[in-house]
């Protein structure tokens, strides 16, 4: 249901997505925490233990907003960001992207995504507040 209350601003989403990104290891843990408290459900969350008894440590954030699954995964200490094009589940295009445009795709989506649904409007906003 869509109201008229207008969705966040992108670049303000972009920034608070931005916020943590000092450290690799901390930016990827608060983004998976930010998006799952904000939008539960919508996005999966995989994490690996780092060697025999380390902490578990994010590996990969998926998030489908409309046509497009949007990923980061983390690779020994590295960032990889890709956004894929689907139809049906099927994956037509897959790109990859630097960090800074993969988060203003997912602010984009996300922003997309507030502006038709209250629901995630809410949540966005709660991670803005985050």
């Amino acid at each position: 249901m869509a109201t008229d209350e207008p969705a966040p601003d992108i670049d303000l989403v972009a920034a608070a997505l931005r916020a943590d990104a000092g450290d690799a290891a901390t930016f990827v843990e608060s983004l998976a925490t930010k998006l799952q408290a904000a939008l539960p459900g919508a996005v999966d969350v995989e994490r690996r233990r780092d060697g025999l008894f380390g902490a578990k440590r994010v590996s990969r954030i998926s998030l489908r907003a409309g046509d497009e699954r949007l990923e980061l995964r983390t690779r020994s200490g590295s960032i990889e960001c890709s956004r894929a094009r689907l139809s049906g589940g099927i994956v037509l295009r897959s790109e990859t992207l630097d960090t800074d445009d993969w988060l203003r795709a997912l602010s984009r989506a996300l922003s997309d995504q507030a502006r038709r649904n209250q629901t995630t409007r809410q949540a966005l906003q709660r991670l803005l507040m985050s």
